[in-house]
């Protein structure tokens, strides 16, 4: 789970749903799927609808079929499954980059189409790293470093990359 907003409520969510997917271990001796965590992550935030964990969120793992799932998120828990997903301040710089590159029809073509240009993971590394280079000399207040985790079938592993050298 990626999240951007204000640290405080980020890291209240975080430490809430680290405890329910600890109980839920506990009582089905498995992991949680990506699908169900979604859910999780959504019922959390809509119970906090009123006063709102102020957190924008985006999901991603492997779904039930072992395929890659990306959940996007609003702070009062509406969420959507989507092929690729950006929050915070740099969202709006990111977003319509990723759509040029990736080829996505538009979201108001009916029926709705899941077309995303399938990428190697080292042209999607790369996309990303580059993404994020070009957001954050745009936008003041995307961050200085960039996180990548990476799930693959070799496991998980990070990368981490410096944005600004200023």
């Amino acid at each position: 789970m990626a999240s951007s907003g204000f640290q405080a409520d980020v890291r209240a969510l975080q430490k809430q749903l680290a405890a329910r997917h600890l109980i839920y271990q506990h009582q089905h001796n498995k992991q949680m799927s990506c699908p169900a965590m979604a859910q999780l992550l959504s019922n959390t935030l809509y119970y906090k609808r009123f006063f709102p964990y102020y957190s924008f969120n985006v999901l991603g793992g492997l779904d039930n079929e072992g395929k890659g799932c990306v959940f996007t998120y609003d702070a009062v828990g509406s969420y959507e499954k989507v092929g690729y997903s950006s929050q915070g301040s740099g969202s709006t710089l990111i977003m319509p980059f990723l759509d040029n590159q990736l080829k996505s029809p538009s979201p108001l073509l009916l029926p709705a189409q899941d077309a995303v240009t399938p990428l190697v993971e080292a042209e999607a590394i790369d996309l990303v790293k580059t993404v994020f280079a070009s957001a954050s000399e745009r936008d003041i207040y995307t961050g200085d470093k960039l996180e990548l985790v990476i799930i693959n079938a070799a496991g998980i592993r990070r990368e981490y990359m410096e944005l600004r050298k200023d």
